[in-house]
C-alpha cells in the first residue's frame, strides 16, 4: 500500500518504532534535550513537570506530563524523531485523542523538536505519503486498525 502523490506529511524511515536490521539501527531522539524543553515549559505554563517516562518497548515514545495553572498536559516525544504531540490522557498507544498544542508548545520548536499539531495527527493515512512502510508494518496498521497519522506515530505494536 503505497500513496504516491499524497502532498502532506511524508513518513520517514522509523516512524513506527519498527526497523529491518539490514538498514541499521534507527536514530535516538536525546531524551535529556526531551528533558530540558519539558522543564522550560513549565516554567513558561507556571508550572511543573511530572512523571517523566522513557519510552518502553513496545512503545515507540516517551511520555511526561506539564502541570500548569490551566491544569495537567500529557506530552508525548517520539523516541526516534523528534516530533511532539499533546494528548488528553497517558496511554500505550494512540489513534486519537491528541489536542492542540498549548500556546508554551513553542518552547519544543524552540529546542529543535517539530510540534504536531491535533489536526496534523488526525490526517488519514490516505492523505499522508506512506511509501517509506514496510509489508511488516502494513500488517501492523491493518492488525491494530489504524487509520491516522497519529496511530502509526505514537504506537506500542509488537
Amino acid at each position: 500500500m503505497v500513496n504516491e502523490g499524497n502532498g502532506g506529511f511524508t513518513l520517514p524511515r522509523g516512524a513506527t518504532g519498527f526497523h529491518r536490521p539490514k538498514d541499521g539501527p534507527l536514530p535516538e531522539t536525546d531524551l535529556s534535550a526531551f528533558r530540558a524543553a519539558l522543564y522550560a515549559a513549565a516554567r513558561v505554563a507556571e508550572g511543573e513537570v511530572g512523571e517523566v517516562e522513557k519510552r518502553a518497548y513496545p512503545r515507540s515514545f516517551h511520555t511526561a506530563t506539564v502541570v500548569g495553572r490551566e491544569g495537567e498536559n500529557t506530552v508525548l516525544c517520539h523516541a526516534h524523531h523528534t516530533w511532539v504531540a499533546f494528548a488528553k490522557a497517558r496511554r500505550d498507544w494512540y489513534g486519537e485523542g491528541f489536542l492542540a498544542p498549548p500556546p508554551w508548545a513553542h518552547v519544543f520548536s524552540d529546542a529543535g523538536f517539530t510540534v504536531l499539531s491535533g489536526e496534523q495527527l488526525a490526517t488519514p493515512l490516505s492523505d499522508v505519503d506512506t511509501s517509506v512502510l514496510t509489508q511488516g508494518e502494513w500488517r501492523e496498521v491493518r492488525f491494530h486498525g489504524i487509520t491516522t497519522l497519529g496511530g502509526v506515530l505514537f504506537n506500542a505494536w509488537d
